[in-house]
């Protein structure tokens, strides 16, 4: 009886290797796995944003660059506004104050907010090597659905005009959101798209500031006001 019983769990057991592993296990693409690595490292610092306006609510996204609650964002996002809720990636909300506006020139806000917590920040890349044809990702919260995420390329480089063009789909709500490069580094904040039929359509046409000259405004921000940088 004894080794009746060996015999049938060790059927049983070579059965049950036999079955093929769930959908979970599935092992992705290279590809895949780059993404899915650097949107969960990168989701948690981007935060929603929504301007109360005389027209109703403006939305669009932010970047947390410092961990007691400095946002990076669109300036136009914010125009006109009466009131600023940022909800971050828990969900949680907190009412936003300006306290740097750069809308005459490259379209860059800060925003502070007071959390209870440290905040996941973002890392800020270099923009001087964008090459036209490396993969980009953007982070942004189109219509209202938060941290979505698309891919793409570079497309053009503006260096004139200081825009980087990107079939990466951008949409209303995404302006202030990140362009990453593959190393989850921001390269470019999204900024609009060129919008023929007054935004029914994402074309494949959309443009992000490069990040070094976002740098270059929260540098100026940080002499200005180096208090709000100073650690405590």
């Amino acid at each position: 009886m004894k080794n009746f019983m060996k015999v049938l769990l060790a059927a049983a057991f070579s059965i049950f290797m036999l079955i093929p592993a769930p959908v979970s296990s599935k092992i992705y693409s290279v590809d895949e796995r780059i993404n899915i690595e650097i949107y969960e490292n990168v989701s948690p610092s981007i935060v929603a944003i929504d301007a109360d306006i005389n027209e109703g609510v403006s939305s669009g996204t932010g970047c947390v660059i410092d961990s007691r609650g400095l946002i990076l964002t669109s300036s136009h996002v914010l125009e006109g506004f009466k009131t600023i809720k940022v909800t971050l990636s828990d969900g949680t909300s907190y009412s936003g104050e300006i306290i740097a506006d750069n809308s005459d020139n490259n379209d860059f806000a800060l925003i502070k907010i007071k959390p209870v917590s440290s905040l996941k920040t973002i890392n800020l890349g270099n923009s001087s090597n964008i090459k036209v044809g490396q993969k980009v990702l953007a982070i942004g919260n189109p219509f209202g659905f938060n941290r979505t995420l698309t891919t793409g390329i570079v497309s053009r480089v503006d260096k004139k005009r200081n825009k980087i063009q990107t079939d990466a789909a951008i949409n209303p709500g995404s302006s202030g959101g990140p362009l990453l490069n593959l190393q989850g580094e921001v390269i470019g904040i999204n900024q609009s798209i060129y919008n023929p039929d007054n935004n029914k359509s994402n074309i494949g046409i959309g443009f992000a500031v490069p990040i070094n000259v976002a740098k270059k405004f929260i540098e100026n921000v940080k002499k200005t006001d180096p208090a709000l940088f100073a650690r405590r």
